[in-house]
């Protein structure tokens, strides 16, 4: 039988960079919606991902970035008390995560599989996919990612965004050897060549950056107004965090809830959560975007996100790389999230089909289609200061249905038969 040789540091860190490519979009716009340094949240989410990995042992091939969750509470905390004392608050947020942690572990992870089965965990891996499928969209037609403005030209951007995508399936299931490895690398590259050929390529913003350039780190201020503000709000990306390592697992093949463990998953998030406010970087949470690129590239080594975190490290302080990052113009990016996001969908089926959830019984499909109805739609419930939407509100309503609705008679006969 014949054996393959591990990867070298030159395919790993070309690994690495192609994840950090997909990552990079996301990670980048939200401290931009939010008035924080986009530097700073490449440096946050770098080092984040590098202290993951030391609380998890390395076993999880995922990178943390920029959470979109904390969107809303963080642009009205910084209007209300400045982005020092918001970093405050957020490091106390990391800090309920490591309870949530220490939680899981105390209890262990019985009652997580009673809260948390396939019936749930499906429709909500499914959600995380189709809930940003518009998102894909408007950015392959050249548009924002939320619809409200027109970049550059749909009929150029519907060009450069097939190109992108059609060259990233044709790497991922045609290429040999290396190649194979960087399907979303090659589909940048091609999808940024089509633009330059229509002129939507930018340069002005690479040529008056600097070489080297510092990040504007910020010190965190700790004000109880703000910690009280923003500890709810840990609720929410909590149950994005469990549903993103669940959808790593199916992909992966690999019970992470085991092993390294929950707790440790959870644990991690809380540490890069809290040291990258230390910085004045947003909250960090797992990729669902990298997730599909692990998904496609087959690449479950965790070593390659040890390479996306020392490249977003480097690219903090590098001013030209970042410039040239932020050219790559929407439609490229788009194109190739219309397969990364489809394929996180696609890790949630396959969570229903594995387990055999029979959707021919009205418990399972009154669970199912209320929470892809309440995630899709962005269903939300609250108010101005918290509230519960999109992932997270379909995921707490997921479980307490589970919990609530009586369990079909012919399976609790049969559980009673096998007593």
């Amino acid at each position: 039988m014949e054996q393959t040789s591990p990867p070298s540091n030159l395919q790993n860190a070309l690994a690495g960079s192609q994840m950090l490519f997909v990552a990079f979009g996301a990670m980048v716009l939200m401290p931009i919606l939010t008035g924080l340094d986009p530097s700073v949240a490449m440096f946050g989410a770098g080092l984040g991902t590098l202290l993951f990995q030391l609380v998890t042992k390395r076993k999880v091939p995922v990178f943390l970035a920029s959470s979109f969750a904390f969107i809303a509470p963080i642009s009205l905390s910084i209007q209300n008390w400045g982005i020092s004392a918001t970093m405050g608050g957020l490091i106390a947020v990391g800090i309920v995560y490591l309870l949530l942690g220490q939680f899981v572990r105390w209890r262990g992870t019985e009652l997580l599989k009673k809260v948390l089965p396939a019936v749930v965990v499906g429709p909500v891996i499914m959600v995380i996919g189709l809930s940003l499928a518009p998102v894909a969209v408007q950015m392959a037609m050249g548009k924002t990612g939320d619809g409200a403005i027109e970049l550059f030209a749909y009929q150029d951007a519907l060009i450069v965004s097939m190109a992108a995508l059609i060259t990233t399936l044709a790497v991922a299931t045609l290429a040999k050897g290396l190649f194979r490895l960087v399907p979303i690398l090659c589909g940048v590259v091609v999808g940024s060549i089509v633009a330059g050929f229509l002129g939507m390529l930018d340069g002005s913003k690479i040529a008056e950056a600097s070489w080297v350039a510092m990040p504007n780190f910020v010190a965190p201020e700790f004000n109880w107004q703000v910690i009280l503000f923003m500890l709810p709000v840990a609720i929410a990306p909590a149950i994005e965090h469990i549903g993103d390592v669940l959808a790593i697992g199916n992909v992966t093949g690999k019970d992470y809830v085991k092993k390294p463990g929950l707790h440790r998953t959870l644990s991690g998030d809380g540490v890069a959560t809290s040291v990258a406010a230390c910085f004045g970087a947003p909250p960090n949470t797992t990729y669902s975007e990298v997730t599909g690129a692990v998904m496609l590239t087959k690449n479950f080594n965790p070593a390659t996100m040890t390479w996306a975190a020392c490249i977003a490290i480097l690219l903090a302080f590098c001013g030209k790389l970042g410039a040239l990052l932020q050219s790559i113009p929407t439609p490229v990016m788009g194109g190739i999230l219309i397969l990364l996001f489809g394929s996180i969908a696609a890790v949630g089926m396959h969570s229903l089909v594995k387990d055999q959830v029979d959707l021919s019984k009205q418990r399972n499909l009154c669970i199912v289609a209320t929470i892809l109805v309440l995630g899709i739609g962005g269903m939300s419930v609250g108010s101005a200061t918290f509230s519960l939407t999109g992932i997270s509100l379909c995921g707490v309503v997921g479980i307490l249905m589970n919990l609530i609705l009586p369990q079909d008679n012919e399976a609790s006969a049969s559980s009673e038969q096998k007593s």
